[in-house]
């Protein structure tokens, strides 16, 4: 009996020993790697509502008229003065465009620019302080089976949170009027209204952007991988179209898995660039007061920089840090939109039998074009639908001049694709109408580089070729 009382009466402490562990321990239990990375991505993740009016047809039950229809999708900031990026499909036709931001707070968006071929966009909304900037991931170290999550505006519930695995590294897929390439497949449960969300890591870092699901399956999504995704973004804040300033800086983004760098390949002839003193293989570190690690951090660094106005510009140079002065220009030049289209069953236009193609490229751009090898096809077909490889670049011609090499695959050029010579016909003929400069993309390895070639040198470096 003793025994009895004696632990009896003990019974109590032990039970609040035993209590007490659980709970003290109970918020670093819960403080996962999961909710962790939530934590640090859900502020600049931004719930979008849309309105459009669809018309109808008259049908034996129904007049003809108008009804509206509600859109939801989701997006993330990408500078804090409230740009954000999400999928083009979101906003296309839209009416009115509502942006909810994770602290509840509600505005008006406005469309900056849209990418239909690669469906993405950039909507703007003016907030009276700071927002908070997505951390930024890189998706040249994602491994297969890695755990992932995605936040969004999964059938309007604002901000809901989903968790699976990298499913496959590379997928193409074909949508309803849409073709993707090199996209990331997931189980995470992704809805309608996630489109334009990001896919984030375990270091809540944006390694993708939520784009599709396959319809009649489960756990099968796909997302845009974040560094073609800010590849494509910083054509659509090119401060061309948005400031009608230029800098005339060639560019390609590094992005391995150790290092994040802004290069670059050449400076356009008589840019602000090339008087500012920036030379080929600089790494720009840092533009005002933004620090640079791609084309996105660049054209946002200088998206409120007038013509004339000097900005410091950081570079390391041979592994040394080197302050430079650049002072955007005003832009005289004609902008188009930045998406570039399939020519599809387009008829070009009948030239002269005598100025071939191939003839009419090295006079006015100075390259010289061929089919892609088979090898090239499948590399270029993993982000395009083909390109042409450049065997030749013409001295002191408008390629050579903006940094365009031998060996690099020509994708893109004045907002079509570049297959083919049928391609580049249409696109020389069209050019010569209607444009002063013409827009290029080009791979190399596996970076992009783009930039602008002037048909004014173009035409300086025809007449200097015909008179030799």
């Amino acid at each position: 009996m003793l025994t009895a009382v004696h632990k009896f009466r003990l019974l109590p402490f032990t039970l609040s020993l035993l209590l007490a562990v659980p709970s003290a321990r109970a918020s670093e239990v819960r403080q996962t790697p999961i909710v962790r990375a939530v934590d640090r991505a859900q502020a600049s993740v931004v719930n979008l509502h849309s309105e459009r009016t669809q018309h109808t047809r008259e049908t034996q039950f129904e007049s003809a008229g108008e009804k509206k229809l509600n859109g939801m999708g989701t997006g993330i900031i990408i500078d804090e003065r409230g740009y954000i990026l999400t999928n083009h499909h979101v906003v296309a036709r839209v009416e009115t465009l509502r942006a909810t931001l994770h602290d509840g707070a509600s505005y008006d968006a406005s469309i900056v620019d849209v990418d239909p071929v690669h469906d993405l966009a950039v909507v703007k909304i003016d907030a009276p302080h700071s927002l908070p900037v997505s951390p930024l991931g890189t998706s040249s170290d994602i491994r297969l089976g890695e755990t992932v999550i995605a936040i969004g505006n999964a059938l309007g519930y604002e901000h809901t949170v989903t968790v699976g695995i990298v499913s496959s590294l590379v997928r193409d897929v074909e949508a309803e009027n849409q073709s993707y390439r090199n996209l990331l497949q997931t189980d995470a449960a992704i809805n309608p209204g996630n489109s334009g969300g990001p896919l984030i890591n375990l270091d809540g870092e944006v390694i993708a952007i939520n784009v599709a699901i396959r319809a009649n399956a489960q756990k099968i999504g796909f997302a845009i991988k974040i560094d073609d995704a800010r590849g494509y973004a910083a054509q659509l804040l090119d401060i061309r179209r948005r400031n009608q300033t230029w800098h005339g800086i060639v560019t390609r983004d590094i992005k391995t898995p150790r290092q994040r760098h802004l290069v670059v390949v050449s400076c356009e002839s008589g840019s602000p660039a090339a008087q500012s003193g920036l030379q080929p293989d600089d790494v720009i570190v840092q533009c005002g007061t933004t620090r640079i690690e791609d084309g996105v951090d660049l054209e946002r660094s200088l998206l409120q920089v007038s013509a004339g106005r000097p900005i410091s510009v950081v570079v390391s140079r041979g592994g040394s840090p080197l302050s430079l002065n650049l002072a955007p220009a005003k832009y005289e030049g004609r902008t188009t939109t930045v998406a570039r289209r399939s020519l599809g069953s387009q008829k070009s236009r009948t030239v002269n039998l005598d100025d071939s193609v191939s003839n009419r490229s090295w006079r006015m751009l100075g390259l010289k074009l061929a089919p892609t090898s088979d090898v090239e096809t499948r590399v270029v077909r993993e982000r395009y639908n083909g390109g042409m490889r450049i065997i030749d670049v013409r001295g002191n011609s408008p390629a050579y001049q903006n940094g365009i090499r031998k060996g690099d695959i020509l994708v893109g050029l004045h907002e079509f694709e570049t297959k083919s010579l049928k391609d580049l016909e249409y696109i020389l003929n069209k050019a010569s109408n209607d444009a002063s400069e013409l827009r290029f993309r080009v791979l190399r390895g596996r970076d992009e580089v783009f930039g602008s070639l002037s048909l004014k040198a173009a035409a300086a470096s025809d007449e200097s070729t015909a008179t030799r």
